[in-house]
């Protein structure tokens, strides 16, 4: 479970890593924060923030990014749900069968 402490932290460390022009990784957090690359990468919530602003420094934070990040997204989540949907349809199935 994730701590404010320890998202305040990372928070600060992405932005101070950023401000600074350095890469915003999992093992430049770790060494500012002093919480373990394992702890960030299993948390999902300091993972988020990590990678959320590993995304917007390796777009550089322009519009036409963004735009291509979300379009990116919608198909990703559109997958999903197509997938989501097959698997409430075998489940459906199945139950039918066993009665």
């Amino acid at each position: 479970m994730t701590t404010t402490t320890a998202l305040n932290r990372v928070e600060r460390a992405c932005t101070q890593l950023a401000r600074d022009g350095h890469p915003v990784t999992f093992t430049a957090v770790a060494n500012l924060t002093g919480i373990s690359r394992s702890t960030l990468y299993r948390d999902p919530t300091l993972r988020g923030v990590i990678d959320a602003n590993r995304r917007q420094a390796a777009t550089g934070g322009d519009i036409a990014a963004l735009t291509d990040e979300i379009a990116t997204l919608r198909t990703a989540l559109q997958v999903l749900a197509d997938k989501v949907r097959r698997h409430e349809e075998q489940l459906r199935r199945l139950t039918t069968q066993k009665r």
